[in-house]
């Protein structure tokens, strides 16, 4: 079981920048740029490379989600990142499909 499944069981608490019946999002707790969210789906699935067409409606959902969030955040303006690390190489550190919504500042490229 990962730490974003005892998440969404409210294990451990949260305090939710947007949520819908696919998706759930969250200030990570280790944030890299002064806007730092986490955007999981609701249904466990361990990476990018684990999706299937019958996840399609989930993966949209979660670039939506990410633009609601930038909008809440107030950084949609000025541009954002939207980042999935996908398996060990890819910097993958959470077995559970997770979008990465960064701003606040200037990003980098490539990143560091």
């Amino acid at each position: 079981m990962t730490v974003f499944a005892k998440i969404l069981r409210g294990e451990i608490p949260t305090v939710p920048v947007y949520e819908d019946d696919l998706v759930y999002a969250f200030d990570d707790v280790n944030p890299v740029a002064p806007v730092h969210v986490l955007v999981i789906p609701r249904q466990e699935v361990v990476g990018l490379n684990n999706a299937e067409p019958s996840h399609e409606a989930m993966l949209g959902r979660l670039l939506l989600a990410a633009r609601k969030v930038a909008e809440k955040k107030g950084i949609a303006a000025d541009g954002y990142r939207c980042v999935i690390n996908t398996g060990a190489d890819g910097g993958q550190s959470v077995f559970h499909l997770h979008l990465h919504v960064l701003g606040g500042r200037q990003m980098e490229w490539p990143p560091g």
